[in-house]
């Protein structure tokens, strides 16, 4: 299971996935993504005239949300290292012509984000593509480029652990997105590798431990009976 987080893995999987992934997305969570997206968001107090970074910002997904709490004085930075996500992305940032966006196709470990000049930190579904090394790297990279007191707030798609619900999304992640997979893009092997990642992820309850080992102060948050979960925190 070890290639699977390797950086070029996931790279050239989302881009292979890039040209349905909001609308499988979408499909396959029933149209919860967009609120697991928005409550993400919310879960931390974006003031006008800050910069906002959004980690794995895929084709922008975030930003109506973000944007909300946004002024003239405002800076989004949306970062991946996904061509296929970023082209994307840019045809997203047109409308959001009267807002300040900068995009930049770079590695979250490898950014050129200044030491310390973000004021919140936001991430949806990036989590589960990480290994444990990799967390505690993202953990440091937050770390490096928020300000004291700077906030942030990530999220991703668990596995639920009410009973009744757990076997229905274990067979709907290895069977039913899969199948979609192939729908959208003929490649059932593509989507199927979501529900991997998913399964190895679990929940978000391993991000919080490996936070808690980083300058911060943490929070573990579940959503819809743990369909999703995140973590939100400060940095000290």
């Amino acid at each position: 299971m070890k290639e699977i987080y390797e950086p070029k893995f996931v790279e050239k999987l989302f881009d292979k996935m890039s040209s349905s992934y909001t609308k499988v997305n979408y499909i396959t969570s029933f149209g919860f993504s967009e609120r697991w997206r928005r409550q993400c968001v919310e879960e931390i107090e974006i003031e006008g005239g800050k910069v906002v970074v959004d980690l794995m910002t895929g084709m922008g997904e975030c930003w109506k949300y973000i944007l909300k709490k946004s002024d003239s004085n405002s800076k989004l930075i949306g970062l991946d290292f996904s061509s296929g996500m970023i082209d994307r992305a840019e045809k997203r940032k047109a409308k959001f012509s009267e807002s300040k966006i900068e995009l930049l196709k770079e590695n979250v470990f490898d950014n050129s984000i200044e030491n310390e000049s973000v004021d919140y930190v936001i991430s949806g579904f990036g989590l589960k593509t990480f290994n444990d090394e990799q967390l505690l790297n993202l953990a440091n990279e937050i770390d490096r480029i928020l300000k004291r007191n700077g906030q942030f707030s990530l999220i991703d798609v668990s596995i639920p652990k009410i009973g009744i619900l757990k076997p229905f999304y274990m067979f709907y992640l290895k069977n039913v997105i899969p199948i979609l997979g192939k729908v959208f893009l003929g490649s059932p092997e593509t989507y199927k590798m979501l529900g991997i990642y998913t399964q190895e992820f679990g929940n978000s309850k391993n991000v919080f431990e490996i936070f808690k080992r980083v300058n911060f102060e943490v929070e573990y948050i579940e959503y819809f009976f743990g369909c999703a979960s995140g973590i939100k925190g400060v940095k000290k």
